[in-house]
């Protein structure tokens, strides 16, 4: 082997060793976020089963406009968050900043002393937590393209899933072991633990978070690999951001691919929205407050196998037909719930097939990545309503 060949093999192990660390950081640092994200997003479930309901004589009604407050600020707030997210300076930044902010409002739920204080704080959680989800697909989007995108999107969304049951645990915890403890009931102490989560996350985003290939470099990173990654994303045709002009919105509404996938996202929030609710169904049966907060948890574990399994086989089958037979599941526990009147262990099998819908956000972003990935501005207006 001559020297020349043995330098290119040397550079070529080398960028091999490169791309996997940028790879396992990108993730790593992701799955976090989106950790406390949910974390910080379903607690006022936990919360609301778990005493706050009786400390400011609520009813089932209010759990939903906690909700409905949440997700008003989520949705209108996603056009300008994500369209923030395509702008490579700004991408880098964005993310750790709101993640600040939504943590200072998880701790402030603590405080709250009447439930007016606690629908403009859940307003604000959803306003600043409106641009992860999709804001995240778009990282990874703008990094990776066909199987290793599917792949990385259901290995990162698996932390979705886990936020959620770590949130009901903790709050098993906390009723158990520190109501009344500083004078605060278990639910409180929720809130507390959440943003003790949440703040640290977002600092080390600030260090290491690299935002997009054509963001400023984070320290971690050469101008080499920067290079390697901008060369990986050339030559999966994924195309570099470019001005976000009126022309860019006409174009895109004009085609396909933003009608369908929204089509396809609506259907598929609605047929598993009934999940955020398990735990009401099970305080009206007459469970424990631990039960009340665990036995939902088992939705979200099978909700994380789906995630894993769904990914990997959407990168060797037709990502349509893993949507589609995961659909199909909770198309089945949709229409149990509606008909309702059915044997209790129906009930809970209905309610954990819904976990089966923990591969179709993934497989569905991704779709969306890897077909759009040759218009970065389309690919950042079709996920903002989604």
């Amino acid at each position: 082997m001559s020297g020349s060949d043995f330098k290119r093999q040397k550079i070529g192990v080398w960028g091999l060793f490169k791309e996997v660390f940028i790879g396992t950081h990108l993730i790593i640092r992701q799955m976090s976020e989106i950790f406390v994200k949910y974390l910080d997003q379903t607690n006022i479930s936990n919360a609301y089963v778990s005493g706050l309901k009786e400390d400011f004589s609520l009813n089932g009604n209010q759990l939903n406009y906690f909700n409905v407050c949440y997700y008003t600020a989520y949705v209108v707030f996603q056009v300008p968050g994500l369209l923030l997210m395509s702008r490579p300076t700004l991408a880098r930044w964005l993310l750790p900043s709101l993640e600040i902010l939504w943590g200072v409002c998880t701790f402030a739920q603590s405080r709250v002393t009447n439930v007016s204080q606690l629908y403009a704080l859940r307003f604000l959680v959803g306003m600043f937590e409106a641009p992860v989800f999709a804001g995240t697909h778009f990282i990874l989007g703008s990094w990776y393209s066909g199987p290793e995108l599917f792949k990385r999107a259901g290995t990162w969304f698996i932390c979705n899933a886990l936020g959620t049951m770590v949130s009901g645990y903790l709050q098993s915890a906390a009723y158990t072991n520190l109501s009344g403890v500083g004078g605060m009931p278990g639910w409180k102490w929720l809130f507390i633990i959440d943003g003790i989560f949440t703040i640290p996350v977002a600092i080390i985003g600030f260090l290491v978070f690299p935002g997009i290939p054509d963001s400023p470099r984070p320290f971690f990173l050469s101008g080499d690999d920067i290079t390697l990654a901008k060369d990986r994303a050339r030559r999966a045709n994924i195309r570099r951001p470019g001005r976000m002009t009126l022309d860019v919105f006409k174009r895109t509404l004009k085609r396909w691919h933003i009608w369908v996938f929204i089509l396809c996202y609506a259907c598929m929030i609605i047929s598993s929205y009934p999940t955020s609710y398990m735990n009401l169904w099970l305080e009206a049966e007459g469970y424990s407050v631990p039960q009340v907060n665990k036995l939902p948890t088992v939705t979200y574990a099978i909700n994380i196998v789906a995630s894993w399994l769904g990914t990997t086989l959407a990168a060797i089958y037709p990502s349509w037909l893993i949507y589609t037979i995961a659909s199909t599941c909770c198309l089945f526990s949709s229409l149990c719930m509606i008909i309702w009147n059915i044997p209790k262990a129906l009930k809970f099998v209905a309610w954990y097939l819904f976990g089966a819908a923990g591969c179709t956000s993934p497989i569905l972003y991704s779709t969306v990545n890897t077909i759009v990935k040759d218009d970065s501005e389309e690919r950042a207006l079709i996920m903002v309503p989604q």
